[in-house]
């Protein structure tokens, strides 16, 4: 396992320049991770940033997905970060706070940072305004390029090293980035029953049964507007909640039997416990104070007919949510066609301007040529 001291990059030797392209995808956690430790301090005695205050597991997508290039260019002063940023083609300076924090952040582990100028260009596979979230694909695919640089400046870095760092940067940009960077199946997060587990990235987990390889996710997108809370807000409000506790406790469980689940290939207790995961992190948002519901009526309306569909056909088709209206429909390969016409039929009455998104399960982040 690696500290942060770990990731403290101490030796390196600049190149005039350079450039990079790395696409990451998205992913849909299936534990849920939602509030963060308020007091643990980092390796220099500061406020530690996104520690997650329980673990979490998720399928890595493979078709939602951010592709961005870095170009570096040496430059005389190092006192500043100096960067642009152009997303689909435009450059677009209110995106650069969320940038120019998250260089700060990582500054002390790529010290080597400031002595570029930095040109970002960055698109997504699905429409920004979508309702899909793009920070965990768009941190982990910034964070791949920041480390392709990082190997260029210093070769001798192994792979193991190189991805367990993109994941540990990554996170601090958004916390499930991390989960972006590699693996179909990803853990994040200290997990008492596995024992290579870490708050400061995510780790691959490889035993996944057959029946859940190509394991299918079609996105319904029931509303694309902003949130009324955001995902940071609604983290904070955890630190007081009267349910917090027994909540930590219950994921830590909870990924226990997730992980045994997966290896054995029992779909049925895989949609029991994803769907009430699902429920419990909702709940928590309508038992926080202040509190808030997230789901639309047709987010219902949607988790009702699957329900439904699934008790008449005995198909394994269940559902996931995110902090957000959008319905995740989680079903096997094998039962592809029929599910999709289930959705068409059914379903995509309840989807704004009845649009919806078909998704796999993919392997993490990939370098472009």
């Amino acid at each position: 396992m690696y500290s942060e001291k770990d990731f403290v990059a101490s030796t390196f030797n600049l190149v005039q320049s350079a450039q990079f392209s790395w696409e990451a995808p998205s992913n849909i956690a299936l534990v849920k991770y939602w509030g963060k430790i308020d007091n643990e301090l980092d390796f220099q005695g500061n406020k530690a940033s996104q520690i997650p205050a329980n673990p979490s597991i998720s399928f890595t997508l493979n078709n939602c997905k951010t592709i961005t290039s870095l170009s570096f260019e040496q430059k005389s002063s190092t006192e500043d970060f100096s960067f642009d940023f152009y997303f689909e083609g435009q450059k677009k300076e209110d995106f650069k706070p969320k940038i120019q924090k998250f260089f700060e952040r990582i500054e002390v582990f790529c010290p080597y940072l400031k002595n570029y100028h930095i040109t970002i260009e960055s698109e997504n596979t699905f429409p920004h305004s979508s309702g899909i979230a793009s920070s965990a694909s768009g941190m982990a695919a910034l964070a791949m390029n920041v480390m392709s640089l990082e190997k260029a400046l210093n070769p001798e870095m192994s792979d193991d090293y190189f991805f367990k760092k993109a994941s540990f940067l990554a996170r601090l940009g958004s916390g499930s980035a991390c989960r972006s960077v590699k693996g179909e199946v990803v853990i994040w997060g200290h997990h008492k029953d596995t024992s290579d587990s870490s708050n400061l990235y995510g780790i691959d987990f490889v035993e996944s049964h057959e029946k859940f390889k190509n394991f299918q996710d079609t996105i319904l997108l029931v509303d694309k507007g902003e949130k009324q809370v955001s995902s940071t807000v609604g983290h904070n409000l955890m630190y007081n909640h009267p349910f917090a506790n027994q909540r930590f406790v219950q994921a830590q469980d909870n990924l226990t039997a997730i992980k045994e689940i997966l290896k054995n290939g029992d779909v049925d207790s895989f949609i029991k416990l994803v769907e009430s995961e699902a429920l419990t992190l909702h709940a928590m948002m309508m038992t926080s104070m202040p509190y808030f519901i997230l789901m639309k009526p047709n987010t219902l309306e949607i988790i009702n007919k699957i329900w439904k569909f699934r008790t008449e056909t005995a198909i394994p088709v269940c559902f996931t949510l995110d902090a957000g209206a959008n319905v995740h429909v989680l079903y096997p390969e094998n039962v592809k066609e029929k599910v999709l016409q289930f959705i068409q039929n059914e379903l995509v009455a309840y989807c704004q301007n009845g649009q919806y998104i078909c998704d796999q399960i993919g392997n993490g982040a990939n370098q472009l040529k």
